[in-house]
């Protein structure tokens, strides 16, 4: 024992220069290999969990997320059926009548919207921190989609109907002044991959009360457990769009270009979230195959 723990000594005190010492010192010894061995296991583990938590992210954005998306789908789509129902319930209202938009919205958004100034005061905005206060302000609203599973879904229903007749209601606006290719030039921009990161929010937050509400065979607090994790990773999978969407609307959105182009930007972020999803798909379908 006294031996081996010369050995063990040599190590801890030189972990530079340890292997060359103890096979000199100690070349007959089976503790030498195995310490040896042991420390090379070691050094291998702490820098393979190094690469490992790359590949763990970039597996999770590149196929986890896919999958995670692909099972709860449908719960994303009544998400966006929801936001529907207030945004076609609100644009008719508003539509019908205009003043109605006093009704339907609070006094601080239909008091402060002038459809004759849309665009204006472009060189005055600082797109930076307009950005990231948009992109903290619809991460916060994810999040509330989110969490409002615990209610059983009735908070995630009420903040999805209501950011819908927000939406519609503004529509509605801007038709009476004429001006709906302008109102949308400046809403798909961002509009689209923003909206499709709340959907899946929402349908996480859906998924998390239909468990509860419905719990099967399963106690509710052990579909808490479990929906709870599915839906922060379906949380955690939307930061990127919504970060995305963040700079859109902070620098393209109110920037002084074309209309034009800003629908091109939209039709761009479509085409990069079909392809996302297609890329993500072909991989999670590869990756089943190989197990």
């Amino acid at each position: 024992m006294e031996r081996i723990l010369t050995i063990i000594t040599s190590f801890t005190k030189k972990p530079h220069s340890t292997y060359p010492t103890v096979k000199r010192f100690f070349p007959e010894e089976d503790v030498t290999d195995y310490l040896n061995n042991l420390v090379g296991k070691a050094h291998n583990l702490l820098y393979k969990d190094q690469i490992s938590s790359m590949k763990q992210i970039r597996y999770f954005f590149t196929t986890k997320f896919i999958g995670l998306l692909g099972e709860q789908w449908k719960f994303a789509v009544v998400a966006m059926l929801l936001f529907t129902l207030g945004g076609v319930g609100s644009f008719l209202s508003v539509l019908n009548d205009p003043l109605h938009l006093y009704s339907v919205l609070p006094a601080q958004i239909a008091q402060g919207v002038d459809p004759e100034q849309l665009g204006a005061n472009h060189d005055s905005i600082d797109p930076s921190m307009m950005s990231a206060s948009i992109m903290t302000n619809n991460i916060q609203v994810a999040i509330l989609a989110f969490a409002g599973g615990i209610t059983f879904g009735l908070l995630t229903v009420y903040i999805l109907i209501f950011n819908g007749i927000i939406i519609g209601a503004l529509a509605a606006l801007f038709w009476h002044y004429g001006m709906t290719y302008e109102f949308w030039a400046y809403i798909v921009p961002h509009g689209m991959i923003e909206l499709v990161a709340i959907f899946i929010a929402g349908g996480a937050g859906l998924l998390m009360g239909y468990k509860l509400f419905v719990p099967g065979p399963y106690s509710r607090i052990y579909q808490l457990k479990v929906q709870g994790k599915r839906s922060v990773m379906l949380l955690l999978g939307t930061i990127p769009l919504f970060v995305i969407a963040g700079v859109i609307e902070g620098f393209i959105t109110p920037a002084s270009i074309s209309l034009e182009a800003k629908y091109f930007v939209a039709i761009l972020t479509v085409l990069g979230l079909v392809l996302y999803v297609a890329i993500g798909t072909l991989l999670l379908n590869k990756n089943s195959v190989k197990h």
